[in-house]
């Protein structure tokens, strides 16, 4: 027959629970829980049992809805990216030439106010390329207009 001290001190000193002890001795585990309760200290050690299983339930929730968050948030964010992607997919597939109106309008700090032929100039300190246009004409001079926010 097993040692019933072995069994308590396994219990007892080693928090190991009844079904494992009950492997290793090769015994029943309704053996082990018999021999267990027997002993004074069962009702403080199945409180501690419990303590010690309560503040791990609370820890594996924490980081179950921390994980549920995290794929919740990487979710959105890769559907932001997929929207972004579609957009940019859509602006790239154009295929039309940006008038050199547009593109002055689009860079007014780029470009300058020549007085004497009422065109826009290419700042000379700025380095562009070739089909960056250098001057644009037949631009309203911002003398004549009335509004303070002027585009062109």
């Amino acid at each position: 027959m097993v040692d019933t001290n072995t069994i308590i001190s396994k219990f007892y000193d080693f928090h190991e629970k009844p079904n494992d002890i009950a492997k290793k001795l090769e015994v029943s585990s309704s053996y082990i829980t018999k021999i267990i309760k027997k002993d004074g200290r069962y009702s403080s050690e199945k409180a501690y049992r419990q303590k010690i299983s309560k503040e791990n339930r609370k820890v594996s929730k924490r980081e179950w809805i921390k994980n549920k968050r995290k794929t919740e948030a990487d979710k959105q964010l890769d559907e932001m990216l997929k929207k972004q992607h579609i957009e940019a997919s859509k602006e790239l597939s154009y295929s039309y030439e940006m008038s050199d109106l547009a593109y002055v309008k689009w860079n007014r700090s780029a470009f300058v106010y020549d007085k004497n032929s009422s065109d826009l100039v290419l700042n000379k300190k700025l380095k562009c390329g070739a089909d960056v246009p250098k001057r644009v004409s037949n631009v309203i001079s911002p003398n004549f207009i009335k509004s303070k926010k002027v585009y062109v």
